[in-house]
């Protein structure tokens, strides 16, 4: 429902952010490390990427500060019994980079060394996740990554085609999408490309 949310930075605390979006201002849970970054970002223009979590008592936004971080979330709240707070909990001990070599190199005790997560919980993230990450990694921009509006668009709209979410993923995170040229490809090019490929 929200992609992002870009606007000044009204408040900012370890675990929320209030970003003023043409004078409304929303309430955003965060890590650490989204924390962190936006104490050194510009507070004039910040963005941060969205996930609204729909509970029967509530909805809670959750901001983060790169892509990378919130696809690392979206994986790991799909997991049997790491829920929204867990998810950040692990997020804000460790980046997204640490996280995914520990689940990638089935390091049990890294992920465990996370504050609430006991060893049946670590064991189970890393054998759910386990054989995923190698396709998830590929997912993932690197944090700090630069974001491609053109492929990111085209996702959206093959998501909307009804194209599986893994495969379209697995292939334009692959690929830079560029012309012979080296310039980008435009919003209808990839998506073209796409329907060949998928």
């Amino acid at each position: 429902m929200y992609e992002y949310f870009k606007g000044k930075l009204e408040s900012l605390e370890p675990t929320q952010a209030v970003v003023d979006c043409g004078g409304v201002g929303y309430l955003l849970e965060i890590t650490l490390n989204t924390y962190e970054a936006l104490r050194k970002s510009d507070a004039a223009q910040v963005k941060l990427y969205a996930h609204l979590a729909v509970r029967e008592d509530a909805h809670q936004l959750y901001g983060f500060y790169d892509l990378a971080e919130r696809e690392m979330f979206r994986i790991l709240i799909n997991v049997n019994g790491v829920g929204n707070q867990t998810a950040r909990v692990m997020l804000s001990s460790l980046t997204v980079d640490e996280l995914r070599t520990a689940i990638q190199t089935q390091d049990v005790k890294k992920v465990q060394s996370v504050k609430g997560i006991g060893a049946k919980t670590a064991q189970r993230i890393v054998l759910e996740l386990a054989d995923k990450m190698g396709v998830a990694g590929a997912q993932l921009p690197m944090a700090g990554a630069m974001s491609n509006p053109a492929r990111d668009e085209a996702m959206t709209a093959l998501l909307m085609l009804g194209f599986a979410k893994p495969a379209v993923e697995k292939l334009l995170m692959n690929n830079e999408w560029k012309n012979a040229d080296g310039s980008p490809m435009t919003v209808e090019d990839i998506i073209k490309e796409g329907l060949r490929r998928l």
